[in-house]
């Protein structure tokens, strides 16, 4: 009797030996600091926000009060930057007249995320420099430019699909890029309801809403940027609607219809901005991503492991008081 409680007393000492042997291992392995390669999406884009009048409706809401487009599409951009992955890339651009302006190429958004937010933050309509919607021109100005910066980043455009003046559906700006060259994303702004747009003075100070006598209300009016002298050529085929609205243009809704249009023969994807999620939904579209390598410690499986070594030792010392009365209560 003796014999065998010496033989499981020390059985218990030789596995407890075993464990803070097994416990110190891997507390040595875990101040090396060992890491493994993570394969994860990361995003490179270059987003073009519309600054053009009609950004101003306001027709979003945040809680009671009504916002307008560009102030809600800002606010969704950067909550959007908050759940992208470190490693991603964002510019800015701003849409205005016939093209596409970059404000600054791609940069890496944990490290520059001060300076990506502050500029976000002083985009406003004052930046435009001309009177002017041509969304189709624009868009196509976007994807030139991603094709030419480095990386060929994935295009952003965000737009409410206003043409202004007004386009004849007969004779419309032709893509000459290769559909689906350069990836990216038309996201759609604004409401469903023709709401009136805001007038603004070059200073920012509210002058009330653009009347229809102020706004060029049909495409047959030659286009300030276009060919001089253009005409109406007849179609060749099925007429087009873009949705303008002739008699009303001095109101505005979101132009899905026609945006869906322009991604459908960019290639590129469609997305209407509802609320916040929707931006960052976009954004984060596994097929605008590009797959890198990380580096992360894993220390933390040899440091769990030190501790269930440890804690097999001494979450139960009591065992150690009754094997010591055991012992003293055999007679010699």
């Amino acid at each position: 009797m003796i014999e065998f409680r010496a033989y499981k007393y020390l059985l218990r000492r030789g596995v407890d030996f075993g464990l803070l042997l097994v416990a110190s291992v891997m507390l040595i392995l875990a101040l090396v600091n060992p890491q493994a390669r993570l394969r994860h999406d990361i995003f490179d884009y270059l987003v073009v926000v519309d600054i053009t009048q009609s950004m101003n409706t306001l027709d979003y809401h945040k809680g009671n009060k009504p916002v307008s487009r560009l102030s809600f599409v800002k606010q969704a951009l950067h909550q959007a930057l908050l759940k992208l992955p470190c490693g991603s890339k964002i510019g800015l651009g701003i849409f205005s007249a016939d093209r596409s302006y970059v404000l600054f190429e791609p940069v890496e958004i944990c490290a520059n995320y001060q300076a990506i937010t502050t500029t976000l933050a002083n985009i406003d309509n004052r930046m435009a420099w001309v009177d002017r919607s041509e969304i189709a021109k624009g868009l196509y100005s976007g994807l030139g430019t991603v094709a030419s910066l480095p990386g060929h980043p994935a295009l952003v455009f965000i737009t409410d699909g206003q043409e202004s003046p007004p386009i004849n559906p007969r004779i419309r700006p032709v893509f000459n890029g290769k559909p689906g060259e350069a990836k990216g994303v038309i996201i759609g702004a604004g409401g469903l309801i023709p709401m009136p747009i805001p007038k603004f003075d070059h200073d920012g100070r509210p002058l009330g809403y653009w009347r229809a006598d102020e706004v060029l209300q049909a495409y047959n009016v030659e286009r300030p940027g276009s060919i001089k002298g253009e005409e109406m050529l007849e179609p060749t085929g099925p007429v087009i609607d873009l949705g303008a609205t002739p008699g009303s243009e001095q109101l505005s809704e979101l132009r899905e219809p026609y945006l869906k249009l322009l991604a459908e023969e960019t290639s590129l994807h469609y997305r209407r901005l509802k609320d916040f999620a929707d931006m960052t939904a976009a954004l984060e579209n596994h097929d605008l991503a590009q797959q890198t390598d990380t580096r992360v410690s894993i220390a933390w499986i040899p440091a769990l492991l030190a501790f269930i070594c440890l804690l097999g030792i001494y979450a139960f010392p009591i065992r150690y008081g009754n094997r010591t009365n055991n012992s003293r209560s055999v007679p010699g």
